[in-house]
């Protein structure tokens, strides 16, 4: 078996077997977690140099030279004698870097490599999920616009309550990944780099290092601040970054689940109307057992990776409430597990819902169809307006209606016939002054409100504006490999 070939005798989770990107399982890898730990070490002596420490321009080459160098073996076995991984890495860098050995992780704490690479890889990942959000979004938008002026059944309590649109329905959608889009933005914008600051934050060993300099002391943090591509970092921290940050983070998740849970439930309802669907592949199979079925499989996907991500968020703030003191090492294993699993997570559920989005089918005359036989019910109101300008008494033309709409509900019930409230309308003599504006009084457009102005309005003062900043960064069209 090849080094790159799966192990399929050991266990795999799936959202790096099955689900998500390759830029995101990247992103989490080993790789880009211990080469970053040694740009760390770097830009730590680097700025120790420029601040005055003996440091040589040879070690500083010998260390960036062998950056992504890494020995996987040799640091596997010097972790099983250590028992620390941090310790087991400096040794493995330094057998490549003999001459820069005796400097590497001057001063610092394991927190220093472990905590700022966390961080970084926070950032990159919420990189790779914003422009994945934002073509999401892009995709609804079209969609909404499409449909904006197309009327359908909307609904209170599951039942029937009045008429939208189709791209209104897609509006209140767009608007919760708006929601979510601003609060990725927002997080990620608002991290900070845990910076230079020793075993329990207080800098004690780089002031020793410079001999009691605390400009120079203060000068480290923000160099290596810059040089890790951050624009600040915490004045005042434990041994570790403020573990609330990691439940900021997972929050944004949680709420992202509910919110992608919500739409592809609604789609699973709608698709069971028949009203609308989400593509379905020329070979794909909805069932082992019955030919016909077209199962929303991708809906369904998103919906249970979506419960993922809301469960998760309860680890970072269990870990955050026990953080006792300066720091404890309960959170490590956990957090090993749960930040790589939330970005993996949304990252599975942005490139599925982007296909769902893509190839979203609407079938207008079933749409129709459902609200012919609704709409009669939602026209009372209109009846009974058209009859008082001719002349009716209003509690007179309520109670008319209301026992014709109970004889056709009873028979759509009972017999299970099409509504027949118009036709019963039509044959009473009562309404006969407004036969003539009786097809007005139920024609679908005039129960449509503000619908297609709020869609436009919406589009054009918040997604368009939201959106500009990712006009030509939009993910091109990805296609599932299961």
């Amino acid at each position: 078996m090849s080094q790159d070939s799966p192990d399929y005798n050991t266990y795999r989770t799936p959202l790096a077997s099955r689900y998500a990107s390759t830029e995101m399982k990247i992103n989490f890898s080993d790789q880009k977690k211990f080469s970053t730990w040694r740009k760390l070490w770097l830009y730590l002596a680097q700025a120790e140099k420029e601040l005055g420490l003996d440091i040589t321009d040879e070690q500083l080459s010998e260390m960036s030279q062998n950056l992504t160098n890494i020995n996987y073996k040799q640091a596997a076995m010097e972790e099983k004698k250590f028992k620390h991984d941090v310790m087991a890495h400096v040794h493995t860098f330094g057998a490549v870097c003999p001459k820069a050995a005796p400097i590497i992780h001057l001063g610092a704490t394991s927190c220093y490599v472990g905590d700022n690479t966390d961080l970084i890889v926070l950032r990159d990942g919420f990189e790779i999920l914003k422009p994945k959000l934002a073509t999401c979004i892009h995709l609804l938008r079209n969609f909404a616009m499409e449909h904006k002026d197309l009327p359908c059944l909307s609904y209170t309590h599951l039942q029937a309550a009045q008429v939208s649109t189709v791209g209104k329905r897609a509006c209140i959608w767009a608007q919760d990944l708006l929601m979510d889009l601003k609060n990725m933005e927002r997080v990620s914008s608002e991290l900070r780099f845990r910076g230079v600051k020793g075993t329990t934050g207080t800098q004690a060993s780089f002031l020793t290092l410079f001999d009691g300099d605390a400009a120079k002391v203060k000068e480290l943090d923000r160099k290596v601040t810059e040089l890790a591509g951050f624009k600040s970092h915490f004045i005042i921290c434990g041994q570790t970054y403020p573990r609330k940050v990691d439940a900021e983070v997972l929050s944004v998740f949680a709420s992202f689940g509910a919110t992608v849970h919500k739409i592809c439930t609604d789609i699973r309802l709608l698709s069971s109307f028949k009203e609308l669907e989400e593509p379905f592949e020329a070979e794909q199979i909805g069932s082992s057992a019955m030919p016909y079925k077209r199962n929303p499989m991708r809906c369904e996907r998103i919906c249970s990776l979506a419960r993922l991500l809301i469960s998760l968020v309860i680890n970072p703030l269990q870990t955050a409430s026990v953080q006792w003191m300066e720091r404890t090492l309960d959170d490590s294993a956990n957090r090993r597990v749960v930040l790589p699993e939330a970005f993996l997570g949304a990252d599975a559920i942005l490139m599925t819902l982007q296909t769902i989005f893509e190839g979203l089918v609407v079938y207008p005359k079933v749409i129709a169809k459902r609200l012919e036989d609704e709409l009669p019910f939602m026209a009372s109101e209109n009846i009974i307006m058209a009859m008082v300008k001719e002349g009716g008494n209003r509690q007179e033309c309520h109670e008319k209606l209301r026992s014709l709409a109970l004889q056709s509900a009873s028979v759509m019930k009972q017999e299970g016939l099409p509504c027949d409230l118009i036709a019963r309308i039509k044959d009473d003599s009562y309404f006969q002054p407004i036969l003539s504006k009786l097809d007005s009084c139920v024609n679908p457009t005039t129960f449509i409100g503000m619908s297609s102005i709020q869609v436009k309005n919406f589009i054009e003062d918040e997604v368009d504006v939201a959106l500009k900043n990712y006009k030509n960064n939009l993910v091109k069209s990805v296609k599932l490999e299961i």
